[in-house]
């Protein structure tokens, strides 16, 4: 299993200072892959909770956040072999047609770098602001995923869907990664691990129990093989949204929570579960814990033999 790591962009953490030196560290530390979240906006008075805590209020990193698309292409410029992904982009706030040119750019100015994490979002102030209906959100996300396959993997595209159209065309530069990079998709219901096994090559998620995580990868990769492919290559990448404590919290440890050690035995629990990578997120212990305390961390669980 593989190992990446999570950077900072949300909140004060999450200047260019900090991204760099972590990304650079995380580089040389042998972790495979780095993570990006996205976030358009932190309303005042949201119109639903924060996504698994439906009476809670949005977690304080949401509230400054950089672009992911753009963090990435900074990345690619001062990175040169660790995989750049996305957990999650949200599909609905762009056209086909407009990501596909930039994430194919981002590919092509990563040199073959970009792992692209899709999801359906779950704000509705996002989906308001961003003039996107809210009604038939699946059946969009199901034909924005084909449009995005057809401009990515066809010399002449022509489209012509119920929600999207391109008409024929040659969109290029197409992405160095052949026939596409990595598309994982993210969710928590059935439709979607559903959607990462029939359209997808996996799924993106986490920070949940292992047995849950166990089930997750079990129905992605039987939709994978019931829609006639091979459920051996299903990537199934997932955040560890981690903390350092002296103790565990509470009677019952949460998961990647507690000393190094419990977040060490978090990650093999996973693997054991099936999940092809784990990338460990601090974003969520700061500002109580610093950069330095963070680069300590990265070091103490970076990936054995790096």
């Amino acid at each position: 299993m593989k190992l990446g790591f999570g950077l900072p962009t949300g909140g004060t953490t999450a200047t260019v200072e900090n991204v760099t030196v972590l990304a650079r560290h995380a580089e040389a530390l042998g972790y495979s892959s780095l993570w990006v979240f996205q976030r358009l906006l932190c309303p005042v008075a949201p119109l639903n909770g924060y996504y698994g805590t439906p009476n809670g209020p949005w977690p304080a990193p949401f509230r400054s956040t950089l672009d992911p698309i753009v963090t990435l292409a900074f990345l690619a410029a001062t990175t040169t072999r660790v995989r750049l992904g996305t957990s999650v982009l949200v599909a609905p706030f762009y056209s086909p047609i407009v990501l596909a040119k930039q994430l194919a750019t981002l590919d092509v100015m990563s040199q073959g770098r970009l792992t692209v994490g899709l999801g359906i979002g779950w704000s509705r102030d996002e989906y308001d602001a961003a003039g996107t209906p809210w009604p038939q959100r699946g059946q969009r996300l199901d034909e924005f995923i084909q449009c995005l396959d057809a401009l990515w993997t066809q010399d002449e595209v022509t489209f012509k869907g119920t929600f999207y159209f391109v008409p024929s065309s040659r969109v290029e530069p197409k992405p160095v990664q052949k026939p596409r990079p990595p598309l994982l998709i993210g969710g928590y219901s059935e439709a979607s691990f559903q959607r990462a096994g029939r359209l997808g090559d996996g799924y993106t998620g986490g920070n949940m129990a292992p047995e849950k995580m166990a089930h997750i990868v079990t129905r992605v990769r039987e939709h994978a093989e019931g829609a006639g492919r091979d459920p051996a290559r299903v990537i199934v990448a997932s955040r560890g949204s981690f903390r350092v404590t002296s103790t565990p919290q509470g009677q019952h440890r949460s998961v990647f929570c507690g000393s190094l050690q419990h977040i060490r035995d978090d990650v093999r629990r996973y693997e054991d579960a099936g999940v092809s990578e784990v990338f460990l997120d601090p974003s969520f212990q700061f500002p109580e814990c610093s950069i330095t305390d963070v680069l300590h961390q990265m070091e103490a669980l970076a990936p054995e033999g790096a």
